[in-house]
């Protein structure tokens, strides 16, 4: 990944937003700034600070700019987002990478710190960040987080996980997935990256849910399609009989 190409590619979009001028203005001032002071401490400052000089308003993207955005860094996707997100993502792009303790140590304080709206940017710059092995436990924090917000910035439209995360952590995320009623079918590798245990947990909490008269999502059958042999076919019929099978 470019990063510099990201990054040039993320400010234009930010500059094309309405009344963007003050945005633009503090942010090419900070990036300006920082690296003939690059304290720690202001970093962390400017990383806070952002909504309150960017604004909070929901984003537009440019087909174009979407496409640069995929050439440049695949699966990553701004879509969505709300200025203060992409500007704080884009800070992120700002800290020099040459030290790797340094980097991860910086950024790292920030996930111990952050509010809500600050892991929210943070998970979705995973994709995007240096080192991307070294944030494989964050992610997985943030399947087990509570804070629907943070779960859905890791595991929606974002390719970090997908990528990232060993078979065992990649199943948690999906069945998590569906205990929150996120929607699975935005999780990027959700039917690339099904797998036999997964299945087996699938049909088990399939049968849970079919015991208690509860509704067995439709998605749950992709995941399991791949995985039926002709010893399991009846019973499979009959637990998805309404989704395909």
């Amino acid at each position: 990944m470019n990063a510099t190409a990201l990054s040039d590619t993320l400010l234009d979009l930010i500059q094309r937003q309405p009344n963007a001028e003050k945005a633009v203005t503090y942010l090419t001032q900070q990036a300006d700034a920082y690296p003939k002071n690059p304290a720690t401490a202001t970093f962390y400052r400017v990383f806070t600070a952002l909504p309150r000089f960017v604004g909070k308003s929901l984003i537009e993207v440019p087909p174009a700019t979407a496409q640069e955005i995929q050439t440049l860094r695949p699966g990553f996707t701004v879509d969505g987002w709300t200025l203060d997100r992409l500007a704080r993502v884009w800070w992120l792009l700002q800290l020099p990478a040459n030290d790797q303790t340094a980097y991860t140590s910086t950024i790292e304080n920030l996930f111990k710190g952050a509010e809500i709206n600050e892991l929210v940017a943070l998970y979705s710059a995973l994709p995007v960040l240096q080192f991307p092995e070294h944030w494989r436990f964050l992610a997985t924090e943030a399947v087990r987080s509570n804070m629907s917000p943070v779960q859905e910035a890791l595991m929606v439209c974002n390719p970090y996980a997908s990528e990232q995360l060993d078979e065992p952590a990649w199943n948690q995320l999906i069945m998590k997935a569906f205990f929150c009623d996120l929607p699975v079918d935005q999780i990027i590798g959700f039917r690339e990256r099904s797998n036999e245990r997964l299945a087996r947990i699938v049909i088990d909490y399939a049968h849970e849910r079919q015991a208690a008269g509860r509704t067995i999502h439709p998605e749950l059958w992709t995941l399991v399609k791949p995985f039926v042999t002709e010893s399991n076919k009846a019973e499979l019929e009959n637990l998805f009989r309404t989704h395909g099978l």
